[in-house]
C-alpha cells in the first residue's frame, strides 16, 4: 500500500520519505510491510557472486535493490539503470508533476479525438480499467479528486467539507475514463476523459509496475538473482544462490509491533501489502486510513492489511489494493479471475485480530504453516 486510492503513494514526499528512512532497519513498506533477512552465503556454482544492494528515493518513497553479481561495477550500473527506469516512470505517470503525461491527458480535458498515450500509461489504464470493471468501483484510477482532498485532510486533520466532497464525487468514476485501443490486439492507444477536471491517481498500481520495469532491466543487464522494494511492494527474479526463495517477513497488524509472525520465500513473481500501520488520520475520535473507498469517497475505518503474492508485482500491488476496499468475501472472488495470486488478509475486530488466508497462499509461507499474526 502509494497517497491515492492506496496511498497516493508518489507523495506527501519529505513527510514520508522521513519516515520510510526511521522505519528501515525494520520494514521496507510504510503500509505494510516486509523484513528481510540476509540470505546464506552462496555456493556451488554461485560462489563467484557477491550480494550487493543500493537504495535511491523514487516517486516520493525509497526504491530497495537487492542483487546477486559477479563484478561490483556491473552491479553498480545495472542498479543505476534500474534506477533511472523508475524515475523516467514517476515523469509519465505521477499526479504531483505538472508536466507528467497523466496530468497532460487529464488537463486536455473532453475530447473528440482522445489523447495518444505511451505504452506504459497505456498499459496501466488498461489494467486499472479492468479492476475497476471487476470490483465495481472498489478499485478506481479516477479516485484523483478524492485523494487531493484527503491530503489535506491528513495535513489539516479536518474532515473535507461536504461542498468539496460533492464537488469531488462528480468527477470521480472509472466509467468517466473511454480507452480507444488501435485495434482489436493493440498494445496502445488513444484516452480520452470525459469530464473536465478529472484526476488521474495511479498510487494504487504504478509503484508495483516500477518495480518490475526495474527488475526487467537488471535482468536485461544480465542478472537474475535479484529483488527489487518499493516501498511495499516487491518484484522478485531468481532467489538468492543456495536459497529457495527471497525470505520476506509479513508485518504485524499494528505500527508498534517490531517483529514479524509470518515469513514468506519468494521467487519469480511480486508481493504486496497494503494496509494503514503508518498511514491514517484521527479526526473527531475516528480513524480514517489513508486508503480511500472510491465509492464513498471516505478513508476507510475497519484496521486492515492486505498481503497479495501474485505473478508480478503490478498485478500485486493493484489487487492488494482492491482488496482492501472490496473486503474478504469480495476479494476471495477476486482472486479466482487471477491464475496462481494468493492472499493473507488480516482485520482488527475489537481488540482481536482475525487472519485469513486463501487456500494456497501456506505454500509461499517458510515452513509452510501460518503462524498466528502479532497485534
Amino acid at each position: 500500500m502509494g497517497f491515492g486510492i492506496r496511498d497516493s503513494r508518489f507523495g506527501e514526499r519529505r513527510a514520508h520519505v522521513a519516515t520510510i528512512r526511521r522505519c528501515i532497519a525494520l520494514a521496507v513498506g510504510i503500509g505494510l510491510a516486509a523484513w528481510f533477512a540476509r540470505p546464506a552465503s552462496a555456493v556451488e556454482n554461485d560462489e563467484q557472486l557477491a550480494r550487493h544492494e543500493f537504495t535511491a528515493n523514487e516517486m516520493g518513497t525509497l526504491f530497495r535493490i537487492v542483487l546477486y553479481a559477479e563484478d561490483a561495477d556491473a552491479a553498480r550500473r545495472a542498479s543505476d539503470a534500474a534506477f533511472a527506469r523508475v524515475k523516467e516512470l514517476n515523469g509519465l505517470l505521477s499526479d504531483y508533476e505538472a508536466t507528467s503525461e497523466i496530468n497532460r491527458l487529464t488537463a486536455m480535458g473532453p475530447n473528440e479525438d482522445g489523447m495518444a498515450v505511451s505504452r506504459e500509461l497505456w498499459t496501466l489504464l488498461s489494467r486499472g480499467q479492468r479492476l475497476a470493471e471487476e470490483t465495481d468501483g472498489a478499485f478506481d484510477i479516477t479516485v484523483g479528486p478524492y485523494s487531493r482532498l484527503w491530503r489535506r485532510a491528513r495535513r489539516q486533520k479536518e474532515l473535507p467539507s461536504s461542498e468539496r466532497m460533492a464537488e469531488a464525487r462528480e468527477l470521480v468514476g472509472y466509467r468517466h475514463l473511454e480507452l480507444i485501443p488501435n485495434g482489436a490486439d493493440a498494445q496502445g492507444g488513444k484516452v480520452r476523459v470525459k469530464r473536465a477536471h478529472m484526476r488521474l491517481d495511479l498510487g494504487g498500481i504504478a509503484k508495483g509496475f516500477a518495480a518490475d520495469e526495474a527488475l526487467a532491466v537488471l535482468r536485461k543487464a544480465g542478472i537474475e538473482r535479484a529483488m527489487v522494494a518499493a516501498s511495499g511492494d516487491m518484484a522478485f527474479g531468481a532467489p538468492p544462490p543456495g536459497e529457495e526463495g527471497w525470505r520476506i517477513g509479513i508485518a504485524p497488524l499494528s505500527a508498534e509491533s517490531d517483529k514479524p509472525s509470518t515469513y514468506l520465500r519468494l521467487a519469480r513473481c511480486g508481493v504486496s501489502t497494503s494496509g494503514d500501520a503508518f498511514q491514517y488520520v484521527e479526526i473527531g475520535g475516528k480513524r480514517y486510513s489513508h486508503i480511500i473507498d472510491p465509492r464513498t469517497g471516505l478513508g476507510l475505518t475497519e484496521s486492515s492489511s492486505v498481503t497479495v503474492v501474485a505473478g508480478d508485482a503490478t498485478t500485486a500491488d493493484s489487487l492488494a489494493t482492491a482488496i482492501s476496499v472490496a473486503g474478504r468475501k469480495a476479494g476471495e472472488q477476486l482472486l479466482e479471475k487471477y491464475p496462481g495470486a494468493e492472499m493473507f488478509f488480516v482485520r482488527r475486530e475489537a481488540e482481536k485480530v482475525v487472519p485469513t488466508a486463501s487456500k494456497g497462499f501456506e505454500r509461499h509461507v517458510e515452513g509452510k504453516k501460518l503462524s498466528p499474526p502479532a497485534k
